[in-house]
């Protein structure tokens, strides 16, 4: 691990080589120790560095390796803002779609050398030319709700390891709360459900937990699935594990499967995607009612085409353990589109449709599309806009435009942004500004008197002046009174009142 620069580790070593030679062996041992722990060099290392003194090289950076200019990088911001930001090894394999469907739009024309560039770019080279604008752009309690123990008896258990390597249409799904920060009440839950073989990710809001509800909103994701849902399989939720879930299954020729119960990791792909999807799309707030859950409605048929086509991800190939350890292999980041044209279990037709779609979409349409969407669902749960007052819609040239230097506003998702506080009303007036001259004469006649007792004393003379509310105002006024007098009593000091009153005075003159 690199403690110092290079060119310091030189510098320490044209100043130790030296005392190094002339010294006896436990002057050495000290020495050597004081350096490794310096440099971080091994210890055999650092004696061979010692005993061959002074370096004859100058240390630095190493001139004329730079080969990507400031044009290819730019044109790399741009990419990885219509890509969401997302990491290096996910965008290098997305680069060529990106760049051929923008070129196809309309949206970017590239010079063949800055195109060069881009494609030649390798995933750490991508995070490094990043790494300014990502630095720019800068346990809740379990809840145990019982199931019917006949219905649950009746849905089998699968695991993790159970998976093995299904055809698509095999789904875990989950619900997302968007409670915020309490519990309590009726809220928006977002059902998410992702197919094992392709990664496909399918959301669609609830405007509450209720099981009809949720077979209606299924049935609704089932028909703009490019796919047939063969599996359906939950945690043990109550609105998952009841008859009318069940039926709706068997009607419709879906297998029905549950996890084990407080094992999350049996449903490890659904729940990857409610972080990577749903929380990082829609945030924290809390949503409710029909509105916000139209407005979510809104954001997740954009939300669905950009993850699914222009959204690579990585998927688990291999998991070793040796002894302690655990190894893990994964397959070439790929989009669920990808994966699905891919796979030779899929039907001629199910590809075509896909394709076909595929040519069709702009993803920098798409993000705007999202940003915008985003934009209303944060106002309406924060209650600064209605769905009929919602803000103008951006064009998409001006989208386009912002990309290149969208990284300089740090995080744009509105959906992360914390909401605003409201500012703080001007504070009442002091009570006690009449007679504060009248209370610090008497507290500096009897200073061991509480701030009780001295506002009884003024009730005494002037009733129904001051209430009894005012002793906490009465106490803070007390306690600086006190620390002044304990200035003055240690360090002869004056009162911090009476110091900015004399230099007030010596100015004057």
């Amino acid at each position: 691990m690199r403690r110092v620069s290079m060119g310091t580790r030189d510098e320490l070593v044209a100043v130790l080589s030296e005392r190094y030679a002339r010294s006896d062996r436990l002057e050495r041992g000290r020495i050597l120790d004081e350096f490794v722990e310096v440099t971080g060099f091994h210890r055999k290392h650092a004696m061979r560095v010692l005993r061959g003194g002074r370096p004859d090289r100058r240390s630095g950076p190493r001139p004329g390796r730079r080969v990507y200019d400031e044009a290819v990088r730019q044109a790399l911001v741009v990419i990885w803002e219509a890509s969401d930001r997302i990491c290096g090894k996910r965008l290098r394999p997305l680069i060529p779609i990106l760049v051929e469907s923008m070129e196809c739009h309309g949206h970017l024309q590239l010079a063949s050398e800055v195109r060069a560039g881009l494609l030649a770019m390798s995933a750490a080279t991508i995070d490094r030319a990043l790494y300014a604008m990502r630095a720019a752009a800068g346990g809740r309690h379990r809840r145990r709700a019982a199931a019917s123990s006949e219905v649950r008896r009746s849905i089998p258990v699968r695991t993790f390891s159970d998976w093995g390597d299904p055809v698509p249409g095999f789904m875990e799904a989950d619900l997302v709360a968007h409670s915020g920060p309490s519990a309590k009440g009726s809220f928006v839950q977002t059902l998410t459900l992702t197919d094992i073989a392709t990664g496909w990710t399918e959301c669609a809001p609830l405007l509450m937990r209720e099981q009809q509800i949720l077979t209606e909103v299924l049935g609704e994701v089932c028909r703009r699935m490019p796919f047939p849902i063969l599996g359906f399989d939950t945690d043990n939720d109550s609105v998952f594990m009841n008859e009318t879930v069940r039926d709706h299954c068997l009607a419709n020729g879906i297998t029905f499967t549950r996890c084990r119960p407080y094992r999350k990791n049996d449903q490890a792909w659904v729940e990857q995607k409610n972080g990577a999807v749903v929380r990082r799309i829609v945030g924290y707030r809390r949503y409710e009612g029909l509105e916000a859950a139209t407005a979510l409605a809104t954001l997740y048929r954009s939300v669905r085409l950009f993850v699914n086509y222009f959204q690579p991800s990585f998927k688990l190939a291999e998991k070793v353990r040796e002894g302690a350890k655990v190894r893990k292999r994964y397959h070439a980041p790929a989009t669920p589109y990808q994966r699905l044209i891919a796979d030779k279990r899929v039907s001629e037709e199910i590809k075509r449709d896909v394709t076909e779609q595929y040519g069709q979409l702009d993803p920098v349409r798409l993000l705007s599309d999202i940003r915008q969407a985003q934009q209303l669902v944060v106002d309406i749960a924060d209650k600064t806009v209605t769905a009929i007052d919602a803000a103008p819609e951006v064009s998409l040239d001006q989208f386009l435009s912002g990309l290149k230097i969208a990284w300089q506003d740090g995080e744009i998702r509105p959906t992360t942004k914390p909401k605003p506080k409201a500012k703080r009303l001007r504070r009442r007036p002091d009570p006690f500004v009449s007679v504060t001259d009248k209370l610090q004469g008497w507290f500096e006649a009897e200073p061991w008197r509480t701030a009780h007792e001295l506002l009884d004393r003024l009730q005494d003379e002037q009733p129904g002046a001051f209430p009894d509310h005012l002793l906490r105002t009465l106490q803070r006024r007390l306690k600086d009174w006190r620390r002044d007098a304990a200035r003055r009593l240690v360090f002869g000091e004056k009162p911090l009142d009476a110091m900015v009153h004399d230099d007030m005075a010596g100015e004057t003159k």
